[in-house]
């Protein structure tokens, strides 16, 4: 059994690629997976366990699942594992400086984007819905600033035309064990380097809600376009109509849609609705090829406008 203890402290599904390779790598010896509670799931809010536990367990890894990681007694389990290296990545509770102090090389963490560009909770989805041109994985150490450590390496690569948020996960989750395997190679090595950021770089985007999700019609059209694929599939986008009856109802609003720069008209406005739903935006217009209707199945905007009294001249949004 190799003497580089590792301790790893993950959630979230984009943590598992790089679980997965540091457990079969057999340079390392993972000691332990720090993970959140299972939690209730569903209608029926069946007790449910993060995904990357049942894969610990059946690697024969131990697992600790503290309610809250900065309680004395989690911090001593953590500091009798004697980690050498802790591997922070999308594990969704702030560490504490005590936890900080415990290995005896580092704490790094696995940051899906390109610091010092986007800190925070939906990197992810910001780097589309801002427009940037690439994005990649970043590795730097954990210090109590949020996402503010020193940069050991960064991944970049270029965003394709089209690219959604769950797109840009599966990426960013499958370069994981790259860069985490790159990393350590370096920390153990003690060759590692140590980038400051530049904070005045940073740009801090919080955890998103579902109602981040409603669109706003004022906006133009190309903004709009990237937040929708930004936020497919989560948190989503969607916008309000009127059925016959006058009742407002929701529209949940799929990628793929089409910026018309030419087209013009009132924010919100349906401004056609041949060969799919063209919305007038605060500049421009938006073309929606396929939505969703309140309890209802995904459809083509064409077969919605057969099923639904909305015509030329409606709005959405209000």
């Amino acid at each position: 059994m190799s003497s580089k203890r590792i301790v790893y402290m993950a959630t979230g599904d984009i943590a598992i690629p790089a679980f997965k390779a540091l457990v079969n790598e057999g340079i390392y010896n993972t000691v332990a997976l720090i993970t959140q509670p299972d939690k209730p799931v569903g209608r029926k809010q069946v007790l449910t366990p993060p995904k990357i536990k049942t894969i610990a367990v059946n690697s024969g890894v131990p697992v600790l699942q503290p309610a809250r990681v900065k309680n004395e007694d989690e911090l001593q389990l953590l500091r009798d594992l004697k980690p050498d290296i802790i591997v922070v990545m999308a594990y969704g509770q702030i560490l504490p400086k005590s936890l900080l102090e415990i290995p005896n090389v580092a704490i790094i963490n696995l940051h899906a984007s390109l610091l010092p560009r986007h800190r925070g909770a939906s990197c992810i989805q910001a780097a589309i819905d801002q427009g940037d041109l690439e994005s990649g994985m970043t590795v730097m150490y954990v210090t109590e600033g949020l996402d503010e450590g020193d940069i050991i390496l960064k991944r970049p690569f270029k965003l394709a035309p089209g690219i959604t948020g769950g797109d840009l996960h599966e990426i960013l989750a499958n370069d994981g064990p790259a860069a985490l395997i790159e990393a350590l190679e370096l920390l153990f090595s003690n060759v590692a380097p140590r980038q400051p950021q530049d904070d005045a770089l940073s740009n801090y985007v919080p955890k998103l809600m579902r109602s981040d999700g409603e669109i706003d019609w004022s906006q133009p059209a190309s903004v709009i376009e990237r937040r929708i694929r930004a936020y497919d599939p989560w948190p989503g986008t969607s916008t309000s109509y009127k059925d016959s009856k006058g009742r407002s109802k929701r529209l949940k609003v799929f990628p793929q849609t089409e910026v018309q720069e030419t087209a013009s008209g009132t924010s919100g406005e349906i401004i056609s609705t041949e060969n799919g739903l063209v919305v007038a935006c605060g500049d421009g217009a938006l073309k929606i090829a396929e939505l969703q209707p309140d309890g209802k199945r995904r459809m083509l905007a064409s077969d919605f406008l057969q099923s639904c009294q909305i015509s030329s001249g409606d709005t959405l949004g209000e």
